[in-house]
Order: C-alpha cells, then structure tokens, then sequence
C-alpha cells in the first residue's frame, strides 16, 4: 500500500543537523506514527514519503522553509523579568509556555529577559534517514478526529 493523503504511516527515523549530530530519533523506541496529509510531520518529509510503501527506506534533506521555517527576528522580544511569575530557576535555555506558543529565554541581562518564539530548529536544515515500516488506510473515527488512535481506539 502506498502512502497518500488519509493513511496511517509508521516509520523509524533518524534525524540529524548538517554537522551529523542526532536531533532526535526513534531508534530503541517506538516507530513514529501519523496521519499522512494532516501537517503531523514537517512539509518537506511528508512530501517525500508520498507514493512510498511499507520496507522503503530514504535520507531526506529538508530545508527550512519547508521544515520548521526560516528564522524571524521579529518573533525575539525582550520583557522584565517580573512579567515571569512562577519560575524560580529562570535560566537561558529554558522553554516556556506562553499562552499556546513555547518561548525559550536566550539571554538574561540584569531584569530583562530576551525571549524566542522561533521555533528551536527554525532556519536549520533537517536530515532525515527513514524507513517505512507500515502503511493503513486511517479508520472513519481517526479521519474525523484528525489523528492516529492507538490499539483499540482512542476514547476523549
């Protein structure tokens, strides 16, 4: 079966910068598993895994505008620190919840903190080594629901 829009696809993978440092990967974990067509994966890979089938395996080379997206300066702000409440341990580094968007803080100077609402690999290329492991058609119910449901169904 080949993977277009409305299957369920699980793949091992391997992600990996232009310097060949694993970013993240499945490997002595899970497959990973999505709904193909339904932006659960980056642009750039999902397309190359259209028309593929189970056993295929393939390195993938995305670029950033069709991966996590190039870098936007605009998304750095600088606020007090007394605008952050409940965090102790503020340190550069550390990934916020702000609203629905996650920050991370990049620099402390004194009382201010410069956050980044870029996404952590905007402007990376990403590297991708990938094999297909299986490949069905999505149920009715993960269709309406827009995601993979796990043996026996998922319940809300």
């Amino acid at each position: 079966m080949q993977i277009t829009s409305g299957k369920v696809v699980s793949m091992d993978y391997t992600l990996t910068d232009d310097s060949g440092q694993t970013l993240d990967t499945s490997d002595g974990g899970e497959p990973l598993t999505y709904l193909h067509g339904h932006d659960q994966i980056v642009f750039g890979l999902e397309k190359a895994l259209n028309g593929k089938k189970a056993g295929d395996s393939l390195k993938v080379q995305v670029e950033p505008a069709e991966g996590y997206g190039l870098r936007d300066e605009a998304k750095l702000t600088t606020i007090s620190r007394s605008k952050i409440q409940g965090v102790p341990n503020l340190k550069e580094g550390l990934q916020l919840q702000a609203g629905h968007q996650v920050v991370t803080v990049i620099k402390i100077a004194g009382d201010e903190v410069t956050l980044d609402g870029n996404h952590p690999l905007a402007g990376a290329t990403l590297n991708f080594d990938v094999t297909v492991r299986d490949v069905r058609p999505a149920t009715e119910e993960e269709m309406a629901h827009g995601h993979v449901h796990g043996p026996g169904g998922h319940h809300h």
